[in-house]
């Protein structure tokens, strides 16, 4: 028999109805057996996410402070969910507990990550399922990233015919100690367990109807993607699409288990399935995503072609300083660097005499306020015309091209426009290719 694993994120587990909702989900197939919840996100507008309270609640401690009314509103929270789902699960021995290790010293991984760790408890009260810590199963190395020892020790440690609830967002590092991933990291979590244990689909309930071909505050009426690649998505979630975390895609890909990103409050719906190909039949391109927020650095020097190690020495400079690159669309006497303004900060003129000092060019200049524009879609470069759709539609639309770069996985085309004109490009790129 399939078994799919269900990820629910904040909004998803925000409160007593929301709740209600996964467990109408899970219990509506029996297959739904491996549950993954985010901690509660916000109920409302002017609410705050638990995460944020206890990121709140650490730096209290770390300054000396009490806790006072930051962590009573932790505990409501929880304490609320449970009178309000009419559970028998008492919570208290285990906030208590948080709550000393908190004022106890403990890092801010340790933290952040009980939002998660509580509200598996609930859920799994809920569900009636067996609450596996997370610490227990996932291996975080330093850098973040997962240790492949986790798919082994998942595998062990569910090896039972009933339901599993497994926190997301967190693990153990080296020495035992709690570590967390990014922001968003439940995602990767769900793609973990679902690689662990095999499972058929691995399905992503969250607040909205799957992906959507462009960014909807910026098209209202943006059309849903029903089917995207891997490498399809990763390449949206670069320019800023964020439907998914980045990172969720590596462990289901090679397996192959396809990623159903749904709407728990709207189960009619089918939403996005991720898959590891499809066929793209007349739809040239699935989606546009694009965001502001970049510099582009243009050197410029005569006979830079035959000058061995030229490139190396430039993307060096970048690299003493710390600064990765974005991009470096580059020509016979011309390269160009193009880095996000959050690495740079208030370095250009650093970067400027280090270029300089490095390679002696004629000349270099310095261009802000640029907007990268990704335009993807598998198949793009055996249409005919692609590319002359996409320039015509942001001539007829007054946006004038600052960069041109299309990426050697062929499946997209990266453009750089003036950052004000962000909204107008992609509004015309999607007016061009919606149907």
């Amino acid at each position: 028999m399939s078994i799919k694993v269900c990820k629910f994120g904040g909004s998803s587990v925000a409160d007593a109805d929301q709740l209600r909702k996964v467990k109408a989900i899970v219990d509506a197939d029996p297959t739904r057996r491996f549950v993954v919840p985010s901690a509660p996100g916000k109920r409302n507008a002017d609410d705050t996410k638990v995460t944020d309270l206890l990121y709140l609640c650490h730096r209290l401690a770390m300054s000396g402070q009490p806790l006072g009314h930051v962590w009573e509103t932790i505990e409501q929270r929880f304490q609320g969910l449970v009178t309000d789902l009419g559970l028998s699960i008492d919570m208290q021995p285990a906030l208590d507990e948080v709550r000393a290790e908190i004022e106890g010293g403990a890092g801010a991984a340790y933290a952040a990550s009980r939002g998660e760790a509580l509200n598996g408890l609930v859920v799994a009260a809920l569900l009636d399922a067996e609450y596996v810590d997370a610490a227990e199963v996932i291996r975080i190395a330093r850098n973040a990233r997962l240790d492949d020892s986790s798919y082994e020790l998942l595998a062990k440690r569910c090896t039972g015919s009933g339901r599993y609830v497994i926190p997301g967002f967190y693990g153990a590092g080296p020495e035992g100690e709690v570590l967390t991933f990014s922001r968003g990291g439940s995602d990767i979590t769900g793609s973990i367990v679902a690689r662990a244990i095999g499972a058929s689909v691995y399905e992503n309930w969250t607040d909205v109807s799957g992906v959507l071909m462009t960014d909807p505050r910026i098209v209202a009426e943006a059309k849903p993607i029903r089917e995207i690649t891997y490498r399809e998505l990763r390449e949206l979630s670069y320019m800023g699409a964020s439907v998914l975390h980045e990172d969720a895609v590596f462990p289901v890909r090679d397996p192959g288990i396809p990623i159903n990103i749904r709407n728990t409050n709207d189960l009619d719906d089918p939403g996005t399935m991720i898959v590891t190909d499809r066929d793209p039949g007349d739809q040239v391109v699935v989606g546009i995503a694009g965001s502001s927020g970049f510099t582009e650095f243009m050197i410029e020097k005569a006979l830079m072609n035959a000058e061995v190690g030229f490139g190396r020495r430039v993307l060096d400079v970048f690299e003493r300083l710390g600064i990765p690159y974005e991009h470096t669309p580059s020509s016979i006497d011309t390269m160009a660097v193009v880095v996000s303004d959050r690495h740079l900060g208030k370095r250009a003129e650093q970067v400027v005499e280090d270029l300089y000092a490095a390679v002696k060019p004629d000349v270099v200049t310095c261009n802000p306020n640029l907007a990268l524009i990704a335009t993807v879609g598998k198949g793009m470069n055996h249409r005919i015309g692609t590319a002359a759709r996409l320039f015509s539609a942001l001539s007829t639309s007054q946006v004038n091209i600052r960069m041109i770069d299309q990426g050697s996985s062929e499946q997209n085309i990266i453009v750089g426009v003036e950052g004000d004109d962000l909204a107008k490009a992609i509004r015309a790129i999607y007016d061009e290719f919606k149907s």
